[in-house]
Formats: structure tokens, C-alpha cells, sequence
């Protein structure tokens, strides 16, 4: 089966890496077929960039996105530009500080922002989302993910991405309603 993945934000935010990792962790350690092509904007930082990520049971015939499936929205202008572009029914994951989606939408949201700057580096804002993002599609196994987060990023920064993709994945396992510990000290 297709299914059709876009990753969407602007530049700086890791979406590049963010759709590698998906794809590595698709293709090398969960035996789908998949495939990724990138599209971004003249700037080095602040301007479109999105990651297309094709994966299926068969080989890959046509390796470019028609209508998303999945949806991931780091900014408002990449919401605003490419949910028309997705399906009607397509699952649609925000960062919730930054996105403010049409109610009709099928909206999982996460603060994925705020929690990668409690774990003191904003820059591992993309794995919180990957993280919450493998969660919610039940597209790609946690460990197929963890294996390809371990052998893509620099030895050194290991421990801090895999904390950043842990805290998104568990962040989409609490109960509907209720804020993760250090949300909840922060309110109190």
C-alpha cells in the first residue's frame, strides 16, 4: 500500500534530516520500500522547506508525492501552503505553538517546540515531532527509528536526539488532555 508523506516547516527547523531519518528508518530497518526528494527555498534559513517521503509494500513506480496522506506542518506557512495539497482525509500533525489549523481538519498536535527547548535545545524540535509522528501513524517502528536516528546524526548528539524523539513518542501515548510532568509543574 502508498502511502504519501509530507514534512513541511522552513528552513533551519531539520526538516531535510527529519525526512532522511523517516526514510532510512522505512527503508534499512523496517523493510518497506521508500523514497525522498526535498524541495526548499533560495535561503539558507527561514524560507520553505519540505521533505516527501513515498514509501509502500512494492517497489516505487513514481517517486513523487501527488496528495499527501500525512501531513506535518513545523510553521503556518507550510500548513497554509500544503494543506490544500493533501488529501481531505489526510491525518494532519502540528506544532501546536506555531499552527493554527482549520477545525475540520483531522489535527494531532503536539507543543514540539516547547518541549525540545525544556530539553534545553531547540534544534531537536524535528525529532520531537519524528518522535510523535512515529507514534501517531503507526507507520514506522520506534526501533526502526532509534536505529536510524543512532547510525545518521553525530556520535556526540545521540543522546540528546534520542531523548527528543522518546519525548515525542511518549508525549502522543499520555491520555487525551492531560500535559507531560514538566508541563504540569510549570502550570501548579
Amino acid at each position: 500500500m502508498r502511502r504519501e508523506i509530507r514534512i513541511a516547516g522552513f528552513g533551519g527547523q531539520g526538516v531535510g534530516l527529519t525526512g532522511f531519518i523517516l526514510g532510512k528508518a522505512l527503508a534499512l530497518y523496517d523493510g518497506q520500500e521508500a523514497v525522498m526528494t526535498q524541495a526548499y527555498g533560495p535561503e539558507a534559513r527561514g524560507g520553505a522547506s519540505s521533505a516527501n517521503i513515498v514509501t509502500a509494500d512494492e517497489p516505487i513506480d513514481y517517486p513523487f508525492i501527488q496528495q499527501p496522506d500525512i501531513l506535518v506542518a513545523l510553521s503556518q506557512e507550510a500548513y497554509n501552503r500544503f494543506r490544500p495539497t493533501a488529501k481531505p482525509q489526510a491525518l494532519i500533525l502540528i506544532d501546536q505553538d506555531l499552527v493554527t489549523p482549520d477545525p475540520d481538519d483531522n489535527i494531532h498536535a503536539i507543543p514540539a517546540t516547547r518541549l525540545a527547548e525544556e530539553l534545553g535545545r531547540r534544534i531537536v524540535t524535528n525529532l520531537v515531532m519524528l518522535g510523535f509522528f512515529t507514534a501517531v501513524s503507526g507507520l514506522v517502528s520506534r526501533q526502526a527509528v532509534e536505529q536510524a536516528i543512532q547510525t545518521t546524526v553525530k556520535p556526540a548528539t545521540i543522546p540528546l536526539n534520542l531523548q527528543a524523539f522518546a519525548t515525542g513518542y511518549d508525549y502522543a501515548h499520555q491520555p487525551e488532555g492531560s500535559l507531560p510532568e514538566a508541563e504540569q509543574e510549570r502550570v501548579a
